[in-house]
C-alpha cells in the first residue's frame, strides 16, 4: 500500500482480537499522528520497550493495520499506518465475530475513558481559550434506529472537512492542536422503556 486508506475494516475474528490491547491501539494513534516511527521511536513516545513495540508492530502488520515505511532497516526500520480510521462490525450473526467485535469496542472504550481522565485532570494546565474550549457533558434525547443512524451520518458530515489536516500540516491554521473527539451514543437501558425524558437539569454539560 503506498498512498493511505482512509479507513480499514476488520472482520476477521483473529485481527479483532489482536487489535484489541491498549498498545497497539495506542501505536497504530501514534502512527496516525506522527509516523512514520521506528521501533525505537514509538518506545521513546509510549513509554514501551523497544521489543515490545517491535513484537506489537508486526503484530499489526501481519493484520494489515500498519506496515514497512521506505527506509531503514531491523528495529530502525519506520512503521506507518496504512489507514486514518479502524471500523469493524456494531452486529454479525457469526458469533465469534461478534464477540471479538465486543470485546474490541469494550477495549476502546477503556482507553478511550483512561485519555478523558488524563485530559481533565490535566485541564488546570491549558491556556484559558482551550479551557474553556474543551467539551464535557452528555446529552439524553428520544430517537428511533434511524434517526440515530442520521444523527451519526450528520456529525461525520460536520467532521470531515477537518480530517484531511490530520494529514497535511500545511491545511492547518495557526493555532491548531490535536482535538480528539469521541462519539459514543447508546441505547440507554438506565431508563425505563416509555418513561418521561429528563430535564435539564438532569444533563451536565461544561
Amino acid at each position: 500500500m503506498t498512498e493511505q486508506s482512509r479507513s480499514i475494516r476488520l472482520t476477521d475474528p483473529r485481527a479483532l482480537r489482536a487489535y484489541a490491547h491498549p498498545t497497539r491501539m495506542t501505536l497504530v494513534g501514534l502512527l496516525r499522528r506522527s509516523g512514520p516511527l521506528t521501533a525505537t521511536q514509538a518506545a521513546e513516545l509510549t513509554g514501551e520497550s523497544v521489543a515490545s513495540c517491535s513484537y506489537h508492530l508486526r503484530i499489526l502488520a501481519k493484520y494489515g493495520l500498519v506496515e514497512e515505511a521506505p527506509g531503514g532497516k531491523g528495529r530502525e526500520k519506520p512503521w506507518r499506518a496504512t489507514a486514518q480510521f479502524t471500523e469493524w462490525p456494531d452486529h454479525s450473526e457469526d458469533a465469534a465475530v461478534a464477540e471479538a467485535a465486543n470485546a474490541l469496542s469494550g477495549a476502546a472504550i477503556e482507553l478511550y475513558f483512561h485519555r478523558v481522565l488524563r485530559a481533565v485532570e490535566n485541564r488546570h494546565t491549558l491556556p484559558p481559550e482551550w479551557h474553556e474550549a474543551e467539551q464535557f457533558g452528555d446529552t439524553l434525547v428520544h430517537l428511533t434506529p434511524e434517526e440515530l443512524t442520521d444523527l451519526g451520518r450528520r456529525i461525520g458530515e460536520l467532521l470531515r472537512p477537518y480530517e484531511d489536516r490530520d494529514l497535511d500540516p500545511a491545511r492547518r491554521p495557526e493555532g491548531a492542536r490535536p482535538v480528539s473527539i469521541v462519539r459514543i451514543a447508546y441505547l440507554d437501558r438506565e431508563f425505563p422503556e416509555g418513561a418521561p425524558g429528563g430535564t435539564p437539569a438532569d444533563d451536565e454539560e461544561q
